[in-house]
């Protein structure tokens, strides 16, 4: 079996986990949340989603100076795949030790995580841009690395929405303006609001953060190459 079509296979799983129906007590955990969104003042609402929009454009243009060049295109998928992994592994040890400091630090060095691990998420997307040889100081590709963020941490209903973007990029490309940067800023935080949280109790603040970041950049990982994998083999069938 060639590497190509053991990748179409784990892309098929990676498919059926991000549209797979939701559990009940993700359904529930959702409308918990929503709940207490709902509780949070309009103004403040717009206080923070003006925040993250400005801290992951700052973020995503800092990222664009030190980016790399697009890898050559003929390097096979293989190749790319590998390149990605040692990524992956060193973004991971970088996002391990920034949560243990900042998680040791109390809470003022806690809520400091936040910005520090989006800027290192925010890179890594960049470097794996250019692994699969897309260049990210490009518009479109860096609409492709938000959604990717977003695919990544985000509830199981937009999920499925952000996925069939991803899916369907060629032809969803264009209709794209910008992001929805309210709907962005909250599934990030209903994502990691919990394990933040931990994260700044004494005495176990740098276990919770290591292990916290050390997941959600797996979690990144995983999604950001499968998604480059499947824009890959689209690219080939639009080539044929």
């Amino acid at each position: 079996m060639d590497y190509e079509t053991i990748v179409s296979k784990e892309l098929m799983d990676w498919r059926n986990k991000m549209l797979k129906k939701p559990s009940l007590f993700n359904q529930l955990s959702k409308k918990t949340q929503k709940k207490m969104n709902s509780m949070i003042p309009e103004k403040a609402h717009q206080v923070i989603t003006d925040s993250i929009k400005n801290m992951v454009k700052a973020t995503l243009v800092g990222s664009n100076i030190t980016t790399k060049k697009p890898k050559p295109s003929e390097l096979s998928l293989f190749e790319r795949d590998e390149m990605a992994k040692e990524k992956l592994i060193s973004y991971r040890k970088t996002a391990v030790v920034e949560g243990a400091g900042t998680g040791a630090g109390g809470i003022f060095f806690g809520l400091a995580d936040f910005p520090l691990l989006l800027s290192i998420k925010m890179k890594f997307l960049f470097e794996l841009a250019a692994v699969y040889g897309y260049d990210a100081s490009e518009y479109e590709e860096r609409l492709f690395i938000l959604h990717v963020f977003q695919l990544a941490f985000s509830s199981d209903e937009k999920r499925k929405d952000t996925f069939y973007i991803l899916e369907n990029w060629e032809q969803e490309k264009g209709k794209l303006a910008d992001m929805d940067w309210r709907v962005f800023q909250q599934e990030y935080r209903d994502y990691i609001d919990l394990v933040k949280m931990l994260q700044l109790v004494p005495g176990i603040g740098a276990i919770v953060g290591a292990y916290a970041n050390h997941n959600l950049m797996d979690t990144l990982g995983e999604t950001a190459m499968n998604a480059y994998r499947m824009r890959q083999f689209e690219r080939n069938e639009l080539k044929d």
